[in-house]
């Protein structure tokens, strides 16, 4: 964060003139040159996201009762329909600037350029999850459930990237930590905004809704740990949690954006889908199966998982583990209340039955004593 105290010009040659006392700059660039190899701070954050996400999935499945390795296995499946569902979004809702006039259509296959849809990285992301569950005969829900957290916090991290290809960001605004847009050039002097190095001139301040989706991110995750932690949900509803709270802050980032975007009645279409997708997970949490699976459950083949649409089926696994989970409870309630009375016991017949060895009670010897 850089303090800058009444600037009478923060912008030059044709930029926007007033007073700013503080404002974010942009980096001077997103791309790094090692030899012939970019080096590209997007990619990057992208993966340090799957990894994060691999790793405290891995150990909360684990926590769970699952098997170790089961998310690493999964996301072999899940990672890549993921990458390539974020882009076939993420090209579809703008297939103008690589279709239209002027576009490139070979640039639609450049993904370390930026541009990844979440809504269709987390719908292919789900089938190839749904795939690998089938391979490896886990439950999908359950997994869900696990991972949810840790894909949030993926997505936080790989908004980094964003910061870094300056994308992503809103109107413009003159409050203290709007973000500085540096105008870039590539090596032969032509306008390079996402490959090319700062001139050090700022062509507009804007609002870091890039900033904003973070920290909502990262303030829906912490409440998805205190949830499951605090109330051990199940069956999907953890990850369905999730999408509802994404989809509540993507909601109005996206008012907050002007970027160029495919719109539905002059409404962008990603509020469209962020509106449509809430309300689905919402359903989904309000009428899903309560409780949380058994570890025995979460074991390859421990039960045959129903379809998605066997909805009664659905119900009905979801009863069974309620009813082995009561079964549970009052089993170890029962034992409890056993170990209490028996030790009540014991203690009663120590204090009643105690004798001195000579056939004169406790009692006696005490009153014997006294006198």
């Amino acid at each position: 964060m850089t303090l800058r105290v009444l600037a009478d010009s923060v912008l030059a040659d044709g930029g926007v003139s007033g007073a700013v006392l503080a404002y974010i700059p942009s980096p001077s660039q997103g791309v790094w040159h090692i030899g012939p190899f970019p080096l590209r701070a997007y990619a990057l954050c992208i993966i340090l996201g799957i990894i994060v996400a691999i790793w405290w999935g891995e150990r909360r499945w684990r926590e769970r009762g699952g098997q170790p390795g089961a998310i690493l296995d999964v996301a072999m499946f899940a990672v890549p329909f993921g990458l390539v569902g974020g882009r076939l979004y993420h090209v579809a809702t703008d297939w103008q600037k690589y279709f239209g006039s002027g576009g490139h259509p070979i640039d639609a296959l450049k993904i370390y350029q930026g541009g990844l849809g979440i809504w269709g990285a987390v719908l292919l992301g789900g089938v190839g999850a749904w795939i690998g569950c089938r391979v490896y005969r886990i439950p999908l829900p359950a997994l869900g459930d696990a991972i949810a957290p840790p894909i949030l916090l993926a997505q936080a991290i790989g908004r980094l990237g964003n910061y870094f290809n300056q994308e992503l960001y809103g109107r413009e605004t003159d409050v203290p930590w709007g973000l500085q847009i540096f105008r870039r050039v590539g090596d032969d002097g032509q306008l390079d905004l996402m490959n090319g190095v700062s001139t050090g001139v700022v062509d507009k301040i804007v609002h870091p809704t890039f900033l904003y989706e973070l920290i909502w991110n990262l303030l829906v995750v912490a409440l998805l740990v205190f949830v499951d932690k605090r109330f051990r949900i199940g069956h999907g509803r953890l990850f369905a949690l999730y999408v509802v709270g994404y989809c509540l802050g993507r909601f109005f980032v996206e008012l907050m954006r002007d970027d160029e975007a495919t719109k539905i009645a002059g409404i962008r279409i990603n509020s469209f889908t962020s509106a449509v997708v809430f309300l689905a997970a919402v359903a989904y949490f309000v009428f899903a199966t309560k409780g949380r699976e058994t570890a025995a459950q979460l074991q390859p083949g421990a039960s045959p998982r129903p379809w998605p649409w066997q909805i009664g089926a659905l119900r009905a696994v979801g009863t069974a583990t309620s009813a082995e989970l009561a079964a549970t409870d009052a089993t170890a309630a029962s034992e409890k209340a056993s170990d209490t009375a028996a030790s009540a016991e014991g203690a009663g017949t120590a204090d009643s039955g105690g004798d001195d060895g000579s056939g004169t009670s406790d009692a006696q010897a005490g009153a014997q004593t006294d006198k």
